[in-house]
């Protein structure tokens, strides 16, 4: 019996074809990817005090008037009634006016001048009033 001559066929690897499909891969997922900002990237402020360097000029005191009727007067401007069992608005405006002289360096003084008539309870709820709001430099003036 003849043998049989086998030849061994090498198969050889073609690496030209293996290189265009991995350049249209590389171009496909460039030109379908969307490039995205990272967060740490995006730029903002958030709000805050400052501290001047500077003085700025705000008003040297407040002075709250309580008069006979219950009225409350800031600085010339009707602001509320002592007959209110939550002073908050009062609250509210002392607090900001503390915060300015607080990054002013300066002292937050309030000056209280209740009229003749005006009850006790009345401005005990007004000094309540500087202290939840943190101003501690309260004195008094007579009311004419």
């Amino acid at each position: 019996m003849p043998r049989l001559r086998r030849t061994h066929i090498q198969a050889e690897f073609q690496i030209a074809p293996m290189i265009d499909c991995v350049f249209l891969l590389l171009i496909y997922f460039i030109m379908t990817s969307s490039l995205k900002r990272q967060e740490a990237d995006v730029s903002f402020q958030l709000p805050g005090t400052v501290v001047q360097s500077e003085p700025l000029e705000i008003p040297t005191e407040t002075i709250i008037e309580i008069r006979d009727n219950g009225t409350l007067v800031v600085n010339e401007y009707p602001y509320g009634n002592i007959a209110d069992s939550e002073l908050t608005a009062l609250e509210t405006l002392l607090h900001r006016y503390r915060e300015a002289c607080d990054a002013n360096r300066t002292e937050a003084p309030v000056i209280l001048a209740p009229g003749g008539q005006t009850p006790h309870s009345g401005i005990v709820k007004v000094m309540d009033a500087c202290a939840k709001a943190g101003i501690h430099a309260v004195n008094f003036a007579i009311h004419d």
